[in-house]
């Protein structure tokens, strides 16, 4: 490679790295179809940029050992470690990670929100959107205030 190609080659390097107010997104759930449409949310909110994704609890777990995201959003119910459990497991070994956890069925959601709404904001898949993921970040419910 010439000086130029190497040139060009650290430029094009350097635009496609995050800015430094990106929110890093793990999607996780054991339907393939949610987290396509995840990650389409997740791309065209700007400041929000997707890095991955995982089927299971036990996979998010280990993901989040080698990566840091900023936001997981996980499926309450999954084969194997639920999204509960693992989001207990990510938050104790780096809490500052913001989780979302997401579920179709609106009673399960509920119940999870008021099992531990300390750990994770819980909301329906069906309520998922752009909204919803800044208010993941933020701590918040669209249209609520902040919680302690």
């Amino acid at each position: 490679m010439d000086s130029d190609s190497a040139g060009a080659h650290d430029l094009w390097r350097m635009s496609q790295a995050e800015s430094p107010r990106d929110v890093l997104v793990l999607t996780v759930d054991d339907q393939a179809s949610f987290r396509e449409v995840a990650r389409r949310v997740v791309d065209v909110v700007p400041g929000f940029r997707w890095i991955g994704e995982a089927c299971t609890g036990e996979e998010a777990v280990a993901f989040v050992r080698h990566q840091t995201p900023d936001l997981v959003i996980m499926d309450v119910r999954m084969p194997g470690m639920g999204g509960l459990d693992a989001a207990q497991r990510i938050t104790a070994d780096a809490p500052g990670i913001a989780i979302l956890l997401v579920s179709a069925e609106e009673a399960e959601a509920a119940a999870y929100e008021e099992a531990d709404a300390r750990l994770a904001t819980v909301a329906r898949k069906q309520d998922f959107g752009p909204a919803l993921l800044r208010a993941a970040v933020s701590g918040t419910r669209p249209g609520t205030a902040a919680r302690p």
